[in-house]
């Protein structure tokens, strides 16, 4: 993504302020995750609040994303009520910690869910209509349809806005950083 996605911009305008440089490398989520575990990270950022694992401390919100449902244009599918919603297939990224009223119906209705390893095959699936909705950031979904030439995904609703966190993994050196970081948020 252009500056490498606007959460990362806006956290790295936010430490500039405190002549810090952030350094940011990209692994898929979950690899991203146990990454972060190692001396040397700091932690992994952006995450949603319930994605922030055990031996992890989340900072202030330093950005917000939505989760929304995504469908294909002519698809025909109208929005009702969430659990309508998996009445039929959806598509979800199997590695994301959904909200809570949507990981109930994925437990509830596992036949109706499609999982999927990342957001590029969430869109190609979606495209393909090998499902009728998905639910993600329509953002990132968005500017993935664009950046593929996929002209035919749209979004339907948008479910909530969602806090984006820091992740920091639970050291000393990193609580100091949790620390400043707070300190700048409240400015």
């Amino acid at each position: 993504m252009a500056s490498q996605g606007n959460s990362i911009q806006k956290l790295r305008a936010l430490l500039k302020t405190k002549g810090i440089d952030l350094v940011v490398e990209f692994y898929p989520w979950a690899r991203a995750q146990e990454v972060a575990r190692q001396e040397g990270y700091v932690g992994y950022f952006p995450a949603w609040p319930e994605e922030v694992s055990e031996g992890f401390t989340a900072s202030s919100p330093v950005d917000w994303s939505e989760i929304g449902v995504l469908t294909c244009m002519h698809s025909g599918l109208k929005w009702t009520s969430l659990e309508a919603l998996f009445d039929d297939k959806v598509g979800l990224i199997s590695n994301y910690k959904y909200p809570e009223d949507i990981a109930k119906l994925v437990k509830a209705k596992p036949h109706n869910v499609d999982p999927t390893p990342n957001e590029l095959s969430l869109l190609k699936k979606l495209s393909a209509r090998r499902f009728k909705s998905a639910i993600t950031d329509p953002t990132v979904m968005l500017y993935l349809a664009d950046r593929e030439g996929v002209d035919n995904i749209k979004t339907l609703k948008i479910l909530e806005k969602k806090a984006l966190v820091v992740a920091f993994r639970n050291s000393p050196e990193n609580l100091k950083r949790l620390e400043l970081l707070m300190e700048i948020l409240k400015q």
